[in-house]
């Protein structure tokens, strides 16, 4: 990771960067897909400042809406916001992808989103959309990039196999993928054969190797239960949880950082876990209670994961082990089944192939084929890349 100890980076996001792309901006109809993680160095909100300076005709809201207000899965409808008066039209509800009509009155479409740097958090896929629309209706898209907040040279996860595609994970790239927003538009555009009008404002003074707390920029969270960096982190693996019966913690303080249940036993699970996975992290056993989502206002004994050293940790892996040493030791788990019948199981959407959910699964050879995997489309994804280690 980057240096530890050192004085933080002084960098500067697309937004930072208008200069680059004005050219592209100037006397342009303009549409911003955007949440509150849309802001400048000044703290100046991305829709505010193309307000301000340029032709602002529309906003496009996706999961969480462009004020952040929305829950995990919530519907979004078509709006007004209140603060511009422009329209708001929803991505992540009837629609995925802004409809012709949407784009009609616009000339270029700029995006600014903090993402996450994991394959199951959305906001890449609704730029996928946005992208793929553009591209049919001849708009230009503008990508203000921002760090991939987990740092961007280390891969974790398998790669998604075709048939478990959804909204959560769309294309063949590992959980973790370490790309920055704008490097991931240009892989899609390339490997998706968008045909995209592509332009990134680049980033100034970040770093593959730097987590987003290595630099000076303030953290907004991406969405309600990503509060902090190491939330992000953690999510890596844990998100892994929503397919099952065990709590990932939200409704608590520490979501993705806690996992567990009523009915879970802490010395089962440590006696039975591969310590080998958890390599920069230390398990603490503790108990919980939700205010919401999984076991509201039960007491849930579980694990808080304790990130002690980033470049060794490798959240995919600790969350696996996790998960299969509680399986392995509870009769009182379970994976979340599909709604109706003939749908794929959630935990098979999440991770990407029906591996972790099989009764002869082998921790160490899944991971092991996850590491080759992911350390191949890191070398694959890597002509992709805008900026260096």
């Amino acid at each position: 990771m980057f240096r530890p100890g050192s004085e933080k980076l002084e960098v500067f996001c697309g937004i930072d960067q208008l200069d680059t792309v004005d050219r592209y901006l100037r006397h342009q109809r303009i549409g911003l897909l955007t949440t509150p993680t849309g802001m400048d160095k000044k703290y100046k909100a991305t829709i505010d400042r193309l307000n301000e300076h340029y032709h602002l005709r529309a906003l496009f809201a996706p999961e969480h809406g462009i004020r952040g207000d929305q829950q995990a899965g919530e519907m979004i409808e078509h709006q007004r916001d209140k603060r511009t008066g422009l329209p708001v039209y929803s991505l992540y509800g009837s629609h995925k992808a802004p409809t012709s009509q949407q784009l009609a009155d616009l000339d270029v479409f700029v995006i600014d989103l903090q993402d996450v740097g994991a394959r199951f958090y959305t906001y890449v896929y609704s730029m996928y959309y946005a992208m793929e629309s553009c591209a049919r209706a001849g708009i230009p898209v503008i990508v203000l990039d921002r760090p991939n907040p987990i740092g961007g040279l280390t891969t974790e996860g398998p790669l998604l196999q075709a048939s478990f595609r959804s909204f959560v994970g769309l294309f063949p790239i590992p959980v973790r993928y370490g790309l920055t927003i704008g490097e991931f538009a240009r892989y899609m555009n390339q490997t998706q054969q968008l045909n995209c009008a592509l332009h990134v404002a680049h980033l100034a003074g970040w770093k593959r190797s730097a987590c987003y707390d290595d630099t000076d920029l303030p953290w907004i969270a991406p969405s309600p239960n990503i509060p902090v960096i190491d939330s992000a982190l953690a999510y890596i693996g844990t998100c892994l949880f929503e397919g099952t019966n065990v709590s990932e913690g939200r409704g608590t303080t520490k979501p993705f950082e806690i996992a567990g249940a009523p009915w879970l036993n802490h010395d089962k699970v440590l006696a039975a876990i591969n310590q080998d996975m958890l390599a920069g992290c230390r398990l603490r056993p503790c108990w919980y209670q939700p205010v919401y989502s999984k076991y509201k206002n039960e007491i849930c004994a579980g694990f808080q994961i304790h990130i002690t050293d980033r470049s060794a940790f490798r959240p995919f892996s600790a969350g696996v082990a996790l998960l299969d040493a509680i399986r392995q030791t509870h009769n009182n788990f379970s994976f979340r089944e599909p709604e109706k019948s003939g749908e794929p199981w959630f935990i098979d959407l999440l991770s990407g192939d029906n591996q972790i959910r099989q009764p002869d699964f082998s921790l160490t050879a899944y991971l092991e084929k996850a590491r080759e995997q992911a350390g191949l489309f890191k070398r694959e994804s890597s002509r992709y890349w805008l900026y260096s280690e």
